[in-house]
């Protein structure tokens, strides 16, 4: 993801993952709650931030309009193509190593980031980034499962949550600082003592669990999986300056095509896929997974580009820009509680599609002429309004996706949904910054009504294909 919201389906992910036998003193799971917080946040929040510093990227390494778009989608392509199979590692290998393996290895992909002379060592960078995230992402949230029972995990999640909202809310406000009067090289250095903590905080308080009965990893899905988004994605950006009648732009679309088509092939013959599509014969995960992949699309082009937009045409600051988020991030994490005793009393149905509905018109507002009539008529209305349908909209998610499928799946499940969401954040990316960045001063309001569109799209899908009371059918 790129803005101040979390993946659905994380808290599915955690209930879905069993606690072992054994008692852990109490001291040791505020410790292990710690440790998954900050490795957690910590590849979300760099994801948020490099919002708000791409403007200075831009200038300072010469970067062109393809190029800033890779900046953050190598990040998003390697995180959603592997998530699955990172989860599958930790299960595999052991939580703790394949958390603290990761949260290193993204602490030395930040340094390079840093380090970075130029925009393609930078892109690379961040392409090392996303492997790490996708390694320590899922194993945070295992380790969470695993640490806790069934009992205390209310707690804890609400806990990590609360935790989560708050450096959510505070990232790109501080990153904004940053790129304002340091230099945006430090929104990656500020990375290091905080992989440092929390590779500390593993060691010593996270005991090693695995999962037995996970016997081999899907690499040929996860191959078929990275290569074919790749190659998709490259191809729609490419043909922003290459045109859309270049041989190479069809070539590479084709290939990715062919090759996403060679995953699907893959997961239906791999004994242990790291999708499984018997899950998709019920209507409702299949409904659940469309929803999202197009309210995402949604809420990612809307609140990649708004930074950008105010930064590029209306004189914010990366700072100023990173402020303009703190109602989303303060609205979700105060009403989510809210909106999921609603979802208990009314169905998912309903808030499956009033609350897409809702955020839908939100982009609509924020695409409109008057959004350089300053903050708190041109920005924070259509902000409440998306922060709003959000807030209605991910509540019921969670459970639907969980209660249409047997137990047994539900943490599959949970992470096909979760990957799901990361994948519609690279699509909009490439695709609708094909749009903003074409010559004209249009590109911004395109971006917002397609956004919108693709919102209400998801709650369309929301009345059709979910049911009012998910039965499980995988």
């Amino acid at each position: 993801m790129t803005g101040p919201q979390h993946p659905p389906c994380d808290e599915g992910v955690v209930r879905a993952h069993p606690c072992p036998e054994g008692e852990t003193s109490a001291s040791r799971k505020r410790l292990a709650l710690a440790a998954t917080v900050l490795g957690s946040s910590m590849a979300f929040i760099d994801g948020s931030v490099v919002n708000v510093a791409l403007p200075a990227m831009r200038t300072a390494l010469k970067a062109d309009a393809a190029q800033v778009q890779w900046i953050v989608n190598a990040y998003l392509l390697l995180l959603g193509a592997l998530v699955l199979i990172g989860g599958s590692a930790g299960d595999r290998y052991g939580r703790r190593r394949i958390f603290v393996i990761g949260v290193s290895l993204f602490a030395a992909a930040s340094l390079g980031c840093a380090l970075a002379p130029d925009a393609g060592w930078l892109i690379a960078a961040r392409a090392v980034q996303g492997v790490a995230a996708a390694m320590l992402v899922p194993a945070s949230l295992a380790i969470l499962g695993s640490t806790f029972s069934d009992q205390e995990r209310g707690a804890a999640i609400g806990a990590w949550a609360g935790f989560g909202a708050v450096t959510t809310a505070v990232g790109p406000v501080l990153g904004g600082w940053l790129v304002d009067h340091v230099s945006w090289r430090a929104i990656f250095l500020i990375n290091l003592p905080l992989a440092a903590a929390t590779v500390w905080l593993a060691l010593a308080a996270v005991r090693e669990s695995r999962d037995p009965e996970v016997e081999r990893l899907d690499w040929r899905g996860a191959v078929l999986a990275a290569a074919g988004l790749g190659a998709l994605t490259w191809g729609l950006t490419a043909a922003g300056h290459r045109g859309w009648t270049s041989l190479p732009v069809w070539t590479a679309l084709a290939l990715g095509a062919a090759l996403l088509a060679g995953f699907i092939v893959s997961q239906a013959r791999e004994k242990h896929p790291m999708m499984p599509l018997a899950l998709y014969r019920s209507r409702t995960f299949s409904g659940a997974n469309l929803l999202t992949l197009a309210l995402y699309f949604g809420l990612t082009g809307a609140l990649f580009f708004l930074p950008f937009e105010l930064i590029a045409r209306h004189g914010y600051s990366a700072a100023g820009a990173g402020a303009t988020l703190l109602p989303f991030s303060v609205i979700m994490g105060g009403l989510s509680g809210l909106a999921g005793r609603l979802a208990d009393r009314f169905g998912a149905r309903p808030m499956l599609t009033a609350g897409p509905i809702l955020a839908g018109i939100g982009f609509g507002l924020l695409g409109a002429p008057w959004i350089g009539s300053g903050y708190w008529t041109g920005v924070l209305p259509g902000l409440l309004v998306v922060a709003l349908g959000m807030t209605v909209a991910v509540a019921p998610l969670t459970n639907t996706v969980m209660s249409a499928v047997s137990a047994s799946h539900a943490g599959v499940a949970s992470g096909v949904n979760n990957a799901v969401a990361r994948v519609a954040g690279l699509l909009a990316v490439a695709v609708l910054g094909l749009i903003y960045f074409a010559p004209g001063p249009q590109g911004y309001p395109w971006v917002m009504g397609i956004s919108a569109v693709a919102a209400i799209v998801a709650g369309i899908v929301g009345a059709l294909m979910i049911e009012k009371k998910p039965r499980a059918k995988a």
